[in-house]
């Protein structure tokens, strides 16, 4: 890689991400960069070299493993390699076993976050930068519409959720392959990225290229566009719920209560979220919507039915409360 390389508008624009994600950190904080060797990691990799020093950080890097290909060991070796080429230290490399629960890009998904952790954690580091693109956010909320997976899932990924942190949400897939390009850096392509079996990727070969075709260019920044109103007005949300919640939950030893007629007075969507945050703070139980729409019938098509069963947790209603408490073992 020459010395000085030339500043191009790609290098640029993953530098220029990279310097506003880590505008909050404090000097000397340690960041590590989760390096796979492709361009969206590698070119993350290179801006948060360049980046870090500048703002009196200090980056490492980390390669996950999966051991899921052959020759998965050299690709990572490599990776490690180049991370240390530009100048990013501790570089450490963690091979994990891959489980099968979920599915395997659920389960490898869990194998490589929990390795992540754990090197933050030994390391001290502050914040893992991860190099999901715009294009990555697009494919999420176009996955989670689908499916029918509700707001919080139309919300795509966070740029920030506790020590992950995914600079180049706002950067196009194609500017960090430029981007290594222009760096004289050789991404490594996974061919998973390539197999039609995985429904993300069907999503990024087929379905968003026909969307394109056939309503025009800018689908993937509007489906980013539409993610970021969803989140603020989720925000906005779940911040009146929490306000609310102190004025119609009772806590009691055998559980919590929510009043019925506060309940009955607010939106739909403000009535499920006090549902749901009631069972999530008293239980740790998150609640699909069937069953949030199925507690929710007991204010809004009372007509005396029993109880609610929910997973360890019974809903009923009377004196014009609902009173949610743990399910008596058998």
């Amino acid at each position: 890689m020459p010395d000085r390389p030339r500043l191009t508008p790609a290098v640029a624009d993953v530098r220029r991400a990279v310097r506003a994600s880590l505008g909050d950190l404090r000097a000397d904080d340690l960041v590590l960069v989760a390096l796979s060797g492709g361009a969206d990691s590698l070119a993350l990799a290179a801006a948060t070299a360049f980046e870090a020093p500048r703002a009196g950080l200090r980056a490492g890097a980390v390669v996950v493993d999966h051991g899921l290909q052959p020759g998965s060991a050299e690709v990572a070796a490599a990776a490690a390699a180049q991370a240390t080429a530009l100048g990013l230290a501790p570089v450490e490399v963690r091979r994990v076993a891959v489980g099968t629960e979920g599915g395997p890009e659920a389960a490898a998904r869990e194998a490589r976050y929990r390795s992540l952790g754990e090197v933050a954690s030994s390391t001290g580091a502050v914040a893992v930068l991860l190099g999901h693109t715009l294009d990555d956010q697009a494919e999420t909320v176009l996955l989670g519409l689908a499916r029918g997976s509700g707001p919080t899932s139309l919300q795509g990924m966070d740029a920030v959720a506790g020590p992950w942190r995914r600079p180049l949400l706002a950067v196009r897939r194609e500017a960090t392959r430029v981007s290594c390009a222009d760096l004289g850096l050789e991404p490594w392509d996974d061919p998973h990225n390539d197999d039609p079996s995985y429904a993300r990727v069907r999503v990024r070969t087929t379905v968003l290229p026909v969307l394109e075709r056939e309503l025009g260019p800018g689908v993937a920044e509007a489906l980013v566009r539409t993610a970021a109103q969803l989140r603020e007005d989720a925000e906005a949300l779940d911040h009146f719920a929490e306000e609310v919640a102190e004025e119609v939950a009772d806590h009691a030893e055998a559980g919590i209560s929510l009043d019925v007629r506060s309940l009955a007075a607010n939106p739909a969507a403000l009535r499920q979220r006090l549902i749901r945050l009631a069972v999530s703070s008293e239980f740790a139980l998150t609640l699909s919507r069937a069953q949030t729409l199925e507690v929710a019938r007991l204010v809004t098509d009372w007509h005396g039915q029993g109880a609610v069963s929910l997973p360890g947790v019974t809903v009923v209603r009377t004196g014009g409360a609902l009173h949610f408490a743990a399910t008596a073992a058998s």
